[in-house]
């Protein structure tokens, strides 16, 4: 097993995504195809990109089919926030049961291939982070607030307030 503190790590990434995908839901469509320089793309490319990459990664470590992909038509964030939940309680799970030396073997993936799991599961973080913050970067240069999201926002939603 991986460890209790990745478990956390993947908790907190599940809330991030549904705090930044509740703000979004409040923006009307044309605000969702908002972008900033330096950011992956609109705020609508990104979430879809995000979600989309996440099942991915958890197929890689399960076989699971993706239920969302970049070459479909965006879905809409009602969508995108029922597949954050799903995919944010799969990874959760993983990061529970994964052990960091197990391998993964998807040959058609070169280079990546064939690495250890624990690889996978923290690029998924990584990854997470990354495009949140791209985000939160488009939200923050159009002056539209999206609120504390660092891991001690997380801590106070959670009901550790007096630990943090």
């Amino acid at each position: 097993m991986i460890g209790p503190l990745l478990v956390e790590a993947f908790r907190y990434n599940k809330w991030a995504n549904l705090h930044l995908l509740s703000v979004c839901s409040g923006l009307p469509a044309e605000q969702l195809e908002l972008t900033s320089a330096g950011t992956y793309g609109s705020i609508a490319k990104t979430f879809h990109h995000l979600l989309g990459a996440e099942q991915r990664y958890i197929r890689r470590l399960t076989g699971t089919e993706p239920r969302v992909s970049e070459k479909d038509e965006f879905p809409g964030l009602a969508v995108l926030t029922t597949e954050a939940e799903a995919s944010g309680d799969r990874l959760i799970e993983l990061a529970s049961t994964v052990k960091a030396d197990d391998e993964i073997d998807e040959a058609r993936r070169s280079p990546y291939a064939r690495l250890p799991a624990g690889i996978v599961l923290v690029q998924a973080m990584h990854h997470g982070n990354d495009h949140r913050t791209h985000i939160c970067t488009v939200l923050g240069s159009q002056g539209i607030d999206y609120g504390d999201m660092d891991v001690w926002a997380y801590g106070l939603a959670i009901g550790a307030s007096d630990r943090c």
